[in-house]
Order: structure tokens, then C-alpha cells, then sequence
């Protein structure tokens, strides 16, 4: 009888945001189960390292540098993955920013970077891999929202918010529209996990709040990798829809 550990073995994962924290955590879990594993970012510095780590453990990876918010990065991303592996099973879009700070600040470059990374990012990224996956007739999308996404993160947070709220509603749409071509779409919601995230403000109040919100209540990053490779690990015929976790101690 075949276990259920045996779904990730062999299957290719993309994980953006894969230089560090979440995505770097997830890429190594998964490949240590057994999956070949495409690592994006920007900083190949880092990657190259994650990806040499990884085969040195006996697994299977390579680095491409990936600006999710380039559409053609994520392009160029999925035909690399096709080019080394073969095909496309599993894409985790992990890759976002959280510039902190109450919109009276009016941060409005900020606004924009959020956007163009934690929406245009991950559509960018559902356009690169949904063809390949529909023509294959399975496939798995794992995008990573926030508890910030379940509830407006005010007075600091409203536009990060904004945007997760959106990854999750297009979540919930693209599971709808594909589900019946064998594609699977996963909603991953952390609260305070282990990350860069928390460095992101450049505004001094917000970013000191954040700090010690962080250190407080955060959990690691592995946290978020397991649930991942919770939902990935599934039959082809479970999806699981979302999963929200945050530290027993985080109120928000």
C-alpha cells in the first residue's frame, strides 16, 4: 500500500521567496521528502547556498533569480523548471513584503511595492504555472496570505491587509474555476512566524511595535513548511483549502 508520504516524492515544487525564512524552510522540508525543488529570489547569493545545502543533504534543486513583481521573471521561472525537471506539480507562492505604517504616513511607494509583490506577484506567478498544469491535468498552488488576511491589521497594517485579503479571495475564485481539471489551491494563513517580514518597516514607531509583536509571539518558520507539506502530501483527489496557524499566544 502506498503511505501517503510517498505523494511528495519525485513531484517539482517551485517556492518563491525561497532565500530565507518561510520559503526557505519549506523548500527544504520538501525536498527532503523527496521533491525536486525549483528555490526563487531575488538574492542568488543566498539561494545558491540553500540549493548546494540541499543536494550536499542528497536532494534536488536549482536556483533561478526571480522578481516575483516582473511578470516575465516568473515566466522565465516556469520555463526553467520545465527545462530541468520536466514539468510543474506544486508552486508556493511564498514571496511577499510588509511595510508596516499607518496610511496618514502616506508611504504610497510602499503601497505600491506591496502590491506589485503580494498581488501582482502572486497572479504573475498563477499565469506561469496554470497552463502547464491544466495541460497535464493536476497541479497544486499553495499561496501564502496572513492572519492579516482573516482580519485588517490596524492601525499599521491596513494596505498589507488590503493585499492579503486579496490572495485570499483570488485563492478562493482560482479553486472554483479549476478544480475540475485536476489543479488544487491551497490558502496558508501564519500568524507571527519566524521571518524577514518583521525588518520591512521603514517607519520607526510601526517598525519597533512590530519588533516586539514579533518577539513576543513568533513561532518558526518550520511551522509554516510543515503545513505546507501537509497539504502537498495529500491524496490528488483532497484538496485542503486553507490552513490558519498562528503562535498559542497571539491574540490577533
Amino acid at each position: 500500500m502506498t503511505s501517503i508520504q510517498d505523494n511528495i516524492q519525485g513531484k517539482v515544487a517551485i517556492v518563491t521567496g525561497a532565500s530565507s525564512g518561510l520559503g526557505e524552510s519549506t523548500a527544504r522540508h520538501l525536498a527532503a521528502r523527496g521533491a525536486r525543488v525549483v528555490l526563487a529570489a531575488r538574492r542568488t547569493d543566498r539561494l545558491d547556498k540553500v540549493v548546494a545545502e540541499i543536494r550536499e543533504a542528497g536532494g534536488q534543486a536549482i536556483a533561478v533569480a526571480t522578481d516575483v513583481a516582473k511578470r516575465d521573471d516568473l515566466e522565465k521561472l516556469a520555463a526553467a523548471t520545465v527545462e530541468a525537471f520536466g514539468r510543474i506539480d506544486v508552486l508556493v507562492n511564498n514571496a511577499g513584503v510588509m511595510p508596516l505604517s499607518p496610511i496618514e504616513k502616506l508611504k504610497v511607494d510602499e503601497w505600491d511595492r506591496t502590491i506589485d509583490v503580494n498581488i501582482k506577484g502572486v497572479l504573475y506567478g498563477i499565469a506561469a504555472v496554470l497552463p502547464r498544469m491544466q495541460a497535464q491535468g493536476s497541479g497544486h498552488i499553495v499561496n501564502v496570505a496572513s492572519i492579516a488576511g482573516l482580519k485588517v491589521f490596524t492601525p499599521i497594517g491596513t494596505v498589507y491587509s488590503a493585499t492579503k485579503h486579496a490572495v485570499r479571495a483570488i485563492s478562493e475564485g482560482l479553486r472554483v474555476e479549476v478544480g475540475n481539471s485536476g489543479v488544487r489551491v491551497t490558502i496558508v494563513s501564519p500568524g507571527a512566524v519566524e521571518s524577514e517580514l518583521k525588518f520591512g518597516s521603514s517607519d520607526a514607531e510601526s517598525a519597533a511595535g512590530v519588533k516586539a509583536f514579533y518577539d513576543a509571539n513568533q513561532i518558526p518558520a518550520d511551522s509554516v513548511a510543515r503545513a505546507i507539506v501537509y497539504a502537498v502530501e495529500q491524496p490528488a483527489n483532497v484538496d485542503i483549502n486553507e490552513v490558519v496557524l498562528r503562535p498559542v499566544s497571539q491574540e490577533f
